[in-house]
């Protein structure tokens, strides 16, 4: 049978104390509901529904790079009514599986297992045990035999002391799925259509109801509020911390590392603690990286050093080099091997050469250095006139004093220097000496201004 989805994100998400939908907020750096139809993809499902209803046009334009349908559930009648809005559109031979939006941490492991028991008209659910299920529907059983489930508001003190609680979680056909829809009613406390009815509906007419219990509860938790958002934050990413270990990663604290994405590292690094890695990050063999550094979609090369505090984005760092701290790496750099950039410094759509360095406090914008150049304190790439943007050429071998402004589109010759304190604004050769300072003199007497 193919798989259809269907995922539920019509909620309101009130004790989130948020303008967006709850959905919307974010896990890891993805939003919640992405977490669940990133794992749709990878059951393999033919299709996905999503099922919205408030922030219904913010949510389809942040979640515009799903390949799903969208089914509009204008008023909040209950998780029935919710299903019942997409099931129509499944078609009557595939499996439908029921998901949340606000349940992010569901393993694909858990729901292959959920959905292999389904045939003909047989009901899989996922059930948890819980020390405390307070306000979760309890699992009836007969001779261990599932009859029913019991809302907590709607059950008696003897089925409100029973620990195996419902998920919301289900799989059942689609045809089937349908049938009992149609015969559901609102006949409770709260008014409203339970998808859970469909499991008295199955039992009356004859049918099984399988269960499939998860292993870690964190799997089923659905998040209402902040709280139970960082919660889950933190089991998500002691997750990826203790993969990291086991592969070889060194950490300073499991619980001081945020990753937002996907970070593949070599052998034998250490990542210091408070660092955070977004997009894709790739880390070479022995790369040690210092606390308090933000790295996204780069790649640094093996044996590099990342000293503390320094951002990293859209950047290539060959091996051997070293960086920071408090350097910042912006989009379209690539350092060369052994290259070394230094405290306060800045760089942007930028080739460093091998063995070149930039020590400190200097801006190097859309510039092409060489190798063995070394870049005196305080230098600027003018590369901007205020409307359009120009190169820098700086060629092997180069010395560029402190305090050096290039006025972009400059090229500097191989082993030129350049003395302190010029400025540049037309091409120097190679082998020579460069400045632009007058002769130094002194104005006896001279006053410095006061404030009026």
């Amino acid at each position: 049978m193919n798989l259809s989805v269907i995922i539920l994100a019509a909620g309101a998400g009130t004790r989130m104390r948020s303008s967006k939908p709850k959905v919307l907020h974010r896990l890891a750096g993805i939003p919640m509901v992405e977490h669940v139809y990133n794992t749709c993809k990878t059951l393999g499902a033919k299709q996905v529904q999503v099922v919205y209803g408030h922030g219904g046009n913010q949510l389809k334009e942040q979640c515009q790079h799903f390949d799903v349908e969208w089914a509009l559930q204008a008023e909040q009648l209950g998780t029935a009514h919710a299903v019942q809005q997409a099931s129509p559109a499944v078609n009557g031979e595939d499996v439908a599986l029921v998901l949340y939006g606000d349940v992010p941490l569901t393993r694909c492991e858990t729901l292959e297992a959920l959905i292999k028991d389904v045939s003909a008209n047989n009901v899989s659910l996922l059930t948890v045990e819980l020390d405390d299920p307070t306000g979760y529907g309890r699992i009836v059983r007969e001779n261990g035999k599932v009859t029913s489930i019991v809302e907590h508001k709607d059950a008696t003190d003897e089925i409100r002391a029973i620990k195996e609680v419902n998920t919301g979680i289900l799989a059942i056909n689609a045809s089937y799925l349908n049938d009992c829809l149609k015969k559901i009613d609102n006949d409770n406390v709260q008014g409203e259509y339970y998808l859970t009815d469909i499991i008295a509906l199955a039992v009356n007419d004859g049918n099984e109801v399988f269960t499939t219990q998860v292993e870690h509860s964190y799997e089923v938790e659905g998040v209402n509020d902040r709280k139970q958002l960082a919660r889950l934050e933190r089991i998500f990413q002691r997750g990826i911390a203790e993969s990291l270990l086991t592969d070889g990663t060194g950490l300073a604290d499991p619980e001081r590392i945020d990753v937002r994405g996907i970070l593949k590292a070599g052998s034998d690094c250490f990542i210091d603690v408070n660092c955070v890695f977004e997009g894709e990050v790739e880390l070479g063999t022995g790369v040690n990286i210092g606390p308090g550094c933000v790295i996204k979609d780069s790649v640094i090369g093996s044996d590099c050093i990342i000293k503390p505090y320094s951002v990293i984005e859209n950047a290539t760092i060959d091996k051997q080099s070293e960086v920071g701290p408090f350097s910042r790496i912006r989009p379209g750099t690539l350092l060369r091997e052994n290259s070394r950039v230094g405290n306060f410094v800045e760089i942007k759509n930028t080739t460093l050469g091998k063995n070149s360095k930039a020590g400190h406090l200097s801006y190097l914008g859309d510039s092409e250095i060489g190798k063995d150049v070394n870049i005196g304190a305080g230098t600027i790439t003018c590369n901007y006139d205020g409307a359009n943007k120009y190169k820098t050429v700086i060629k092997a071998g180069a010395f560029i004093g402190s305090d050096t402004q290039l006025v972009a589109p400059v090229t500097v010759g191989k082993n030129a220097t350049i003395a302190a304190g010029s400025t540049i604004t037309k091409d120097i050769e190679d082998d020579t000496l460069t400045l632009s300072r007058t002769a130094q003199k002194s104005i006896k007497g001279w006053a410095r201004p006061k404030k009026k």
